[in-house]
């Protein structure tokens, strides 16, 4: 049996059903080198799991050009985002992705953590730039990703080739609303035709000692093209596309993957100047007695506030 693969909406573009999100290798968290982040992913892209989503915050193109370059084939769809909000910033990000990872085309460029219809509308000139690019063949889609069910639902109203939003059997990390209400969301973006892309199946680890039950959900949801799983072995990816082909993982793997526990560390020189509440997209981040403290009930271990802190003071380890 092999890794199932399917359109992406009316893209034009076949994904397989795992995409592999590299957010896990990046400064942000695993913090791996390029030599090792290129040996995992070009094994994932070997093994049918060609498809790799990153991004201009997670400074890991360096890693996936690296792992492209190994695998040494042109078949692996690149999906990024980046935080443009006006011609010029789109633009040079869709740049910055061509040059660092030396492709022509990105196969799919987003708007990142994008809210609601006013925020999208908002973002309206980077979007068109966007698709001013994919008329010249520079983007093949245009999308965004998101933590919110008012998000889903703006992209399928702007007509967005792509949409890649946060779910998972908990609901964990949804912020305007809960499980139920997301999968209808998804339910309406997929039959207006749009790609979906799923993200944080695992809560971005904090749902690790229940995998099986986070993928017999997300496998099963209706209208998902393709779901982002963070892997850092070549071990994770064998326990994921085992899974994703026989609907199990080995009681070995289970175990590793129970066993396995991520958590967002905060070093003793935080000097509490609140950056990190200003970027955390889940209001997780609270500063107390002039230390950044986590609420855990609400962070999805995405490790963006580490990317406001210029002390260096925040992980995921």
């Amino acid at each position: 049996m092999s890794l199932a693969r399917g359109p992406l909406g009316r893209t034009g573009l076949t994904v397989p059903r795992i995409c592999f999100g590299s957010l896990t290798m990046a400064p942000l968290q695993g913090d791996f080198s390029v030599e090792r982040a290129a040996e995992v992913m070009a094994y994932a892209f070997s093994r049918g799991i060609n498809f790799v989503d990153c991004a201009q915050l997670y400074r890991v193109y360096p890693q996936v050009g690296a792992a492209l370059r190994r695998y040494g084939r042109d078949d692996v769809t690149v999906a990024s985002k980046a935080y443009a909000y006006t011609r010029e910033m789109a633009v040079d990000a869709v740049d910055e992705a061509r040059r660092l990872l030396d492709r022509d085309v990105i196969d799919i460029f987003m708007l990142h953590e994008q809210e609601s219809l006013f925020t999208v509308k908002g973002h309206r000139e980077a979007l068109d730039a966007l698709y001013t690019l994919k008329s010249r063949g520079i983007v093949r889609a245009v999308g965004i990703s998101t933590h919110y069910i008012a998000g889903v639902d703006a992209a399928a109203a702007m007509g967005l080739d792509v949409v890649f939003p946060l779910i998972n059997v908990d609901g964990w990390g949804i912020v305007d609303g809960s499980r139920a209400g997301m999968e209808r969301a998804i339910a309406r973006a997929a039959a207006a035709g749009l790609g979906i892309m799923a993200m944080k199946a695992f809560g971005g680890g904090n749902l690790h000692g229940k995998p099986r039950e986070c993928l017999e959900y997300i496998t099963r949801l209706p209208g998902i093209a393709s779901v982002a799983l963070g892997m850092q072995s070549e071990e994770e990816v064998d326990a994921n596309l085992r899974f994703f082909e026989t609907g199990a993982f080995t009681p070995a793997q289970e175990a590793a993957i129970r066993a396995r526990h991520r958590r967002l560390h905060i070093e003793e020189w935080c000097v509490g100047c609140g950056r990190c509440v200003e970027r955390c997209p889940n209001g997780a981040a609270r500063v107390i007695d002039g230390r950044m403290m986590p609420d855990h009930a609400k962070c999805v271990l995405c490790g963006y506030c580490g990317a406001a802190c210029d002390q260096y003071a925040i992980k995921v380890l």
